[in-house]
């Protein structure tokens, strides 16, 4: 994994908008309707294209594909992996409940999208196992190949997969006689799709936003210490998936849930950051550009990371179509670097993704790109005071 050793390098959280195309046609097949596989494949295709030269064109130092062939960043494994079937639905946030009048307003917004929800998702009725690798290996092929195609490329690239704590927390277990059971059969079945990744010459994102989300979400109704047990033992089942890859070529992204609402059921980061420590992996990717958890960056001081692990610093908000002065995104760096006390270890990036289920993005597309070239712009400045010439 590059670290900033001459300046800041500059990546996001995954997920890019989708063409309006590309979008309907992931909708569409969601719901379960036929969906023409050339006319998908060629959409994709497209997409996957348009979407990196967008990134390289922003100043995107470690890029991905966009997850432009994903309906969301973990729904896509009921593709590649046996066991699912069915649909429920997920209890709403806390924080959302909390308030009615929000709660309203949000619903009737979420009605008129065209989108895939991520809170209807499907069960687990049968044995989880991974079935389908030649779709994953498909993807690092095209991906590859679209990077070959553009005649250069990113400082590195990546590509992401969902952590078996949020399958296990979204998808409702109707199989397996216990957690621990459904849990261990998720992580060896993910591992294929982890160890094809890095086997392919990419970094390996892993997408954990149950390491923070699933407090006020699954476990609302819980002691903390319950949500914690539940942490870890998911750290412990991704520790088991990526055992025979090297801890720097995996970064972990952890979040409160990427939509907008009012986040005061939030678990503090200072209650989790010790449990995220405990994976084995190069860099924890984490959000602190948005108004809730900005200031926790001095959590970073006070539970400092292994001395060999990086950390990837949300500076831009991904559910406001304000577009971050450069300044502002150079300040909340420096902010970071003396926390963690080495720049070197520091990489500037997005709280959250903009599309993590297709249609669902509140940024509009244009303003995406505006706030990644704003994120490059601000690495640069920020890179002249923290390196020095």
């Amino acid at each position: 994994m590059r670290g900033s050793e001459q300046r800041i390098l500059t990546t996001h959280t995954g997920s890019l908008p989708r063409p309006a195309a590309l979008t309907g046609l992931l909708v569409r097949r969601a719901r379960g309707e036929a969906v023409d596989a050339a006319a998908f494949e060629s959409a994709v295709a497209t997409a996957r294209r348009w979407v990196v030269q967008r990134q390289l064109k922003a100043g995107i130092d470690i890029g991905n594909d966009g997850e432009q062939q994903r309906e969301s960043f973990f729904l896509h494994v009921r593709h590649r992996m046996s066991g699912f079937g069915g649909t429920w639905q997920r209890t709403p946030p806390a924080d959302v409940e909390r308030y009615p009048e929000f709660k309203q307003a949000r619903s009737a917004q979420l009605a008129g999208k065209e989108a895939v929800s991520s809170f209807a998702p499907f069960k687990a009725v049968g044995a989880v196992r991974y079935v389908n690798p030649c779709l994953v290996r498909a993807e690092c092929d095209a991906f590859r190949a679209t990077l070959d195609a553009a005649g250069g490329g990113f400082v590195e690239p990546f590509l992401t997969a969902p952590s078996p704590g949020i399958i296990a927390a979204a998808v409702r277990n109707e199989y397996y006689d216990t957690e621990d059971a459904y849990l261990a059969a998720l992580g060896a079945a993910l591992r294929v799709e982890y160890e094809a990744i890095v086997g392919a010459g990419f970094l390996l994102q892993l997408d954990c936003p149950d390491l923070a989300l699933e407090r006020h979400v699954s476990y609302q109704d819980r002691p903390v210490n319950a949500f914690l047990g539940f942490a870890e033992k998911v750290v412990a089942t991704i520790n088991a998936a990526i055992a025979d890859i090297p801890p720097a070529r995996i970064r972990m992204h952890a979040c409160w849930g990427n939509y907008e609402g009012p986040h005061d059921c939030d678990v503090p980061l200072a209650e989790i950051l010790p449990v995220l420590r405990q994976a084995r992996v190069g860099a924890l990717v984490l959000p602190f550009a948005n108004p809730r958890h900005a200031h926790e960056i001095g959590c970073l001081a006070a539970t400092p990371l292994a001395p060999e692990q990086i950390i990837v610093a949300g500076v831009i908000d991904t559910l406001t179509n304000f577009v971050e002065h450069p300044e502002v995104v150079a300040e909340r760096i420096e902010r970071v670097a003396r926390a963690i006390g080495d720049p070197t270890r520091v990489i500037a990036g997005t709280d959250c993704g903009f599309d993590t289920s297709a249609g669902m993005g509140r940024v509009a597309g244009d303003v995406v790109w505006a706030k990644l070239a704003a994120l490059a712009d601000g690495a640069n400045r920020a890179s002249t005071r923290l390196f020095p010439r």
